[in-house]
């Protein structure tokens, strides 16, 4: 299947809800804890396989603002689990010269979580290769809600002319600011929707769904879901003669 992308149309930001974790384990008579652990492969190999192809930013759903009502338990070991991974594997990401970022909330994550993520960030910030922004305890109405309380903010202090405003201005005032809209989504284990993932920075990006469960995602399934992205005409409310001169 890596034959058949076309580099010429490669997709500068892909970005994944990995979903499938729990029903992964469970099908193995495992807890949910056991799939999360197990997820890790998964993000590891899709990530280097993004930037062996040329992909420049690899955005992953990692925790949402929702998923802190999840059980107490779960929540904690899922902290933990990034803790953990943090620390590992910021050789791999160095190795590959892997930069990493995060949006959203940060400072409602543990302390420690947010310690380890912010030495992460510094030991790659030199790195070129291409991003791997991970979304921790993010959401879009989230996102859209803070650029839209900053901005008010900034009218009543003066700052900020309201007739001024533009979509370029609220893409300024989101947390995925510099960042361009992803070309591609890929969602695992079948579920179709978006679950409140970069609902601004998603008005033209392309679905991709498959069956398969995120733990057992590999850069394969990446593969093929470039390709599908790449057989699609990609119109921006023009017409296919539009495109054609």
């Amino acid at each position: 299947m890596k034959e058949k992308i076309k580099q010429d149309s490669l997709p500068k930001h892909i970005a994944v809800i990995m979903d499938g974790n729990g029903r992964w384990a469970k099908k193995k008579g495992a807890a949910r804890v056991f799939g999360h652990k197990s997820a890790i492969k998964a993000v590891r190999d899709v990530t280097e396989g993004c930037a062996e192809l040329g992909v420049e930013y690899l955005t992953l759903y990692a925790f949402s603002t929702e998923n802190w009502n999840r059980p107490k338990f779960e929540v904690t070991a899922l902290m933990e689990l990034l803790i953990s991974t943090l620390t590992s594997e910021i050789k791999t990401l160095t190795d590959n010269d892997i930069r990493l970022e995060s949006i959203g909330d940060r400072a409602s994550l543990p302390p420690k979580c947010q310690r380890e993520l912010e030495e992460a960030i510094a030991k790659t910030s030199n790195n070129k290769r291409m991003t791997l922004v991970l979304a921790l305890s993010y959401s879009g109405r989230w996102d859209i809600t803070q650029a839209a309380r900053q901005m008010a903010l900034d009218v009543e202090a003066g700052k900020l002319k309201a007739e001024e405003i533009s979509q370029d201005t609220i893409d300024k005032y989101l947390v995925t600011s510099g960042i361009p809209d992803p070309e591609l989504l890929i969602r695992t284990s079948g579920e179709q929707r978006i679950s409140n993932f970069l609902l601004w920075q998603m008005a033209y990006t392309e679905f991709f769904i498959t069956e398969t469960l995120w733990p057992d995602f590999r850069r394969e399934h990446l593969y093929e879901a470039i390709v599908s992205y790449q057989e699609r005409e990609r119109r921006f409310g023009k017409t296919s003669e539009q495109l054609k001169k």
